[in-house]
């Protein structure tokens, strides 16, 4: 039996141990250094706010959540990804993944003749290992492989592995502390990087529009405070998500009920810091979200906002500070819409599933020996999760923008959502 034919049968079992409640108590109990770490940067949260007349924005929590040094969750040195982490990424599911993202590079490379890559948040650095042994195999390995990382922890862990596995190829990585400078020609990599950029909280009621700031209670321990906004950038977004809800006729906040949701103003402005470098090339982007039209459903009144910690997935941005990941799904129309303010085409959008059955799956697996039972099964197991609509494979979206030379990748050639957005 063909490998796709296997792994498309119907299959409606998913195994999970996440939790999406509110609930944390059934949760790994955390170690007394963990605690100490957590506690240390509650407290730089605490005396933050303090100094911000007793409230900040929870873009502001967020970011000092996640990135404060030596003490955020990406800033510190616990491990993030994989079985032993707080989530998984595709690339780490499977090098399938990478190895159909470094095909779609070779089809950019050789329509704009630009070979230079540059991955932005390269995580655990499995992707780019791949990426470039399958480039490698191809005959086709770029000029150079730059890799914009922040984290001081995660660039020595990327530096390690790719050392490892690729020592032959390692003096053509570099490692940057910022963009490069402008003019930029090249391809853009980002997997799962705007999830994780800080968002503004909202909530919204029949009568006002209120941002969600983070203060404190009595005992010092952190809690919402809904305040009118006095950011006009906030002001203008909840404008827009008001004139989509009304342009739903039958849509009404009830007396009783909220809306909350959430903004990623930084993500458009890091669009747009791309779209300024760039003199020609192109931006893929992967990763989980919707359209505004379905960001911003009726139905959807507790927004996107989510958290993980060893597995478990909840919606508690307070408990243990600096030990969980805090993401939001993405607006990819808001995304869209800055780009092309920016300068940017838009070149094609689609779900990860269609870009990676479209974009090299098939002809990576046709080779696979059905009678090796167990790794033609593994191999199965991992496609499930990057393709199956109650895994990855809808919920993932790909984002393709470019500036210069147009491009047509096979990726999108299967289905294109661009007039969603």
């Amino acid at each position: 039996m063909p490998l796709l034919s296997f792994i498309l049968k119907p299959n409606m079992s998913k195994q999970s141990n996440q939790n999406s409640s509110r609930e944390t108590s059934s949760f790994p109990e955390a170690s007394k250094d963990v605690l100490a770490h957590s506690e240390q940067l509650k407290k730089h949260i605490q005396d933050s706010i303090r100094k911000s007349d007793g409230k900040i924005s929870f873009a502001d929590y967020m970011n000092l959540a996640l990135y404060t040094p030596g003490l955020g969750y990406y800033s510190a040195g616990l491990k993030k990804f994989g079985q032993q982490g707080d989530f998984i990424t595709a690339p780490e599911i499977s090098p399938l993944f990478s190895q159909c993202l470094a095909i779609q590079c070779i089809e950019i490379m050789q329509q704009t003749q630009q070979s230079v890559l540059l991955e932005v948040g390269a995580g655990s650095g499995v992707m780019a290992i791949e990426l470039v042994l399958e480039l490698e195999r191809r005959e086709q390995l770029p000029k150079q492989y730059l890799i914009l990382e922040l984290s001081a922890e995660l660039r020595d862990r990327q530096q390690q592995a790719i050392k490892t596995r690729l020592p032959h190829l390692y003096d053509s990585f570099q490692w940057l502390d910022r963009l490069p400078e402008a003019p930029f020609s090249g391809i853009v990599l980002a997997n799962e990087l705007l999830d994780a950029m800080p968002v503004h909280m909202l909530k919204l009621t029949p009568e006002h529009s209120y941002e969600r700031y983070v203060a404190l209670d009595k005992d010092n321990n952190f809690i919402w405070q809904d305040e009118i906004t006095d950011n006009p950038l906030v002001e203008d977004k909840i404008a827009e998500i008001k004139k989509l809800h009304q342009s739903l006729s039958d849509f009404t906040i009830k007396p009783e009920e909220t809306y909350i949701t959430e903004i990623n103003l930084q993500a458009e402005h890091w669009i747009k810091s791309i779209a300024d470098i760039l003199d020609s090339g192109a931006i893929l982007l992967i990763d989980y979200g919707y359209t505004a039209k379905e960001y911003y459903h009726p139905q959807r009144t507790m927004g996107t906002l989510m958290c993980h910690y060893q597995h478990h997935r909840h919606d508690d941005p307070f408990y243990l500070p600096g030990i969980q990941d805090i993401t939001a799904h993405i607006n990819f129309s808001s995304i869209a819409h800055a780009a092309r303010q920016s300068g940017l085409d838009v070149a094609g959008f689609t779900t990860q599933a269609h870009f990676l059955m479209a974009g090299g799956l098939v002809e990576l697996t046709q080779d696979l020996d059905p009678d090796d039972i167990l790794h033609f099964t593994e191999v199965a197991r991992q496609i499930k999760m990057l393709t199956l609509p109650e895994e990855m494979g809808e919920l993932f979206k790909v984002l393709l923008l470019m500036k210069g030379k147009k491009l047509s990748l096979s990726a999108f050639q299967f289905q294109d959502f661009r007039q969603r957005l």
